[in-house]
């Protein structure tokens, strides 16, 4: 039976070459998302997000959310230049934010929360400063938990409040410089 018979060193070795040879075509295909240049020789993403300038983001001041407002645009701004000086500015990037919180988890004897969720929402929009048409609109959010540890902590209280509404601006920062990178990536 021919099911039974072993498989000539021809046809193991085929199979691996061919894939071999699949990848190695395959190869020039590819180019590192973060490299300095596109294989085209343009501009990476580096150079391009460095070019990104951010408007301020609106929040009404002294409040808590001009506080939040001002983390994610210092994210952004982190995460564009990654420390960095900006470069000739060549797109345009307006962020609005919004904050909500939740209690999720109520002490049924003191009647004060043990858990809440902050969430923070955002919506954006990047224009080309040069034509003013705007190439990417988006929006996205960020919900994070922290724990109320009783009444007798309040700073602690306060501090988890805090380190939730830092994480959350982290997270839309992060998103928002993944979708933007995908713009400049692969123009979509």
């Amino acid at each position: 039976m021919w099911w039974l018979e072993p498989p000539s060193t021809v046809s193991r070795i085929a199979a691996p070459a061919a894939a071999l040879a699949l990848a190695l075509l395959l190869t020039g295909c590819f180019e590192p998302m973060y490299g300095e240049k596109t294989l085209a020789g343009g501009p990476g993403l580096r150079d391009r997000f460095s070019s990104i300038g951010i408007m301020p983001i609106s929040a009404a001041s002294g409040t808590p959310a001009a506080r939040i407002a001002v983390e994610v645009q210092n994210n952004l701004a982190f995460d564009f230049t990654g420390g960095g000086a900006q470069i000739g500015k060549t797109h345009q990037l307006t962020v609005n934010i919004s904050s909500q919180n939740q209690q999720v988890i109520v002490d049924i004897t003191t009647a004060r929360p043990d858990m809440q969720h902050f969430g923070l929402n955002a919506s954006y929009s990047l224009a080309e400063v040069a034509t003013g048409k705007v190439v990417v609109t988006g929006s996205t959010f960020a919900r994070v938990s922290y724990d109320n540890p009783g009444q007798q902590q309040r700073f602690s209280n306060v501090r988890g409040q805090r380190d939730a509404e830092n994480r959350a601006a982290k997270v839309i920062s992060e998103k928002i410089k993944g979708r933007l990178a995908s713009y400049f990536a692969a123009g979509t």
